[in-house]
């Protein structure tokens, strides 16, 4: 009976030990995985140009959303595919302001508004391709994502004699294979981190409230050249921000030079 009992606390002490065992080894597990995560995202990719950021195992690139820095300095920018009767308006608006800005343009509005792109480059402004036709590029092969891209870029360097070095996805979808695409061909992705909704026609008032709400050092902020209410909008905003002490340049002025890196939210700060 003695003997029996020593066998059953053998048994016990064992599955015990085992217990622990897999506890600790869980544990040690665990904390070898963030160091993983840690070092995976200090590696050096393509020179910082673009980072990768640990999303469920997987390595994914992100575009730049907005900027790491102490200035109050922010970007707005203007998507333009379809439309172009604001367009001066707008560039005459900045002026008044001594605002530049950045115009994303799509080929095909290249195409039919070729006297607007020269204004818009004439005036000091900043030019991005939005793509050629505005598709879901994350739909399309990398050939096609290529083909996208490069011919707005050929288009927009037809009028301006300018490279362009910047591209905003249409819909703001975009995937790795994309910003592999638009990196080739030495273009930095760019999104915004202020939605000014413009599009959606909502009133003056209610886009100054989203932009002027939602703005921080560094933010990129979207607006579209054709949009119901962006004239009566624009100086509001320009004036406000101005008064509030930031300074307001083009997309490509603000972002950092050299070697960065980009977190899982989208902000771009220089390589420590």
């Amino acid at each position: 009976m003695p003997q029996q009992k020593l066998s059953q606390n053998s048994k016990i002490y064992s599955e015990d030990f085992m217990h622990i065992y897999c506890i600790k080894f869980k544990a040690i597990r665990i904390v070898l995985l963030v160091l993983l995560v840690v070092i995976l995202l200090s590696v050096n990719i393509g020179g910082y140009t673009y980072a990768s950021v640990y999303f469920n195992s997987a390595m994914r690139k992100v575009p730049v959303y907005y900027v790491a820095t102490d200035k109050k300095q922010v970007a707005i920018s203007f998507d333009a595919a379809w439309g172009a009767d604001k367009t001066e308006k707008i560039i005459e608006i900045c002026n008044e302001y001594n605002v530049k800005a950045t115009f994303f343009l799509v080929g095909m509005w290249v195409k039919k508004y070729p006297e607007m792109v020269k204004k818009i480059y004439q005036n000091g402004f900043e030019i991005g391709t939005h793509s050629n036709t505005h598709p879901d590029m994350t739909k399309l092969s990398a050939s096609d994502q290529k083909l996208e891209l490069s011919t707005s870029i050929n288009l927009i360097k037809d009028i301006t004699g300018k490279d362009v070095k910047i591209f905003r996805p249409p819909y703001g979808a975009y995937n790795d294979a994309l910003i592999t695409t638009a990196q080739s061909l030495g273009l930095t992705t760019i999104q915004w981190d202020v939605d000014s909704l413009d599009w959606k026609g909502i009133s003056a008032m209610e886009i100054n409230k989203r932009v002027l709400n939602g703005v921080r050092n560094g933010s990129i902020i979207l607006c579209h050249n054709n949009s119901d209410h962006i004239l009566d909008a624009l100086p509001i905003m320009l004036d406000r921000l101005i008064k509030r002490g930031y300074s307001i340049t083009p997309v490509g002025e603000l972002l950092i030079k050299g070697d960065y890196v980009i977190d899982g939210n989208g902000m771009q700060s220089a390589k420590i």
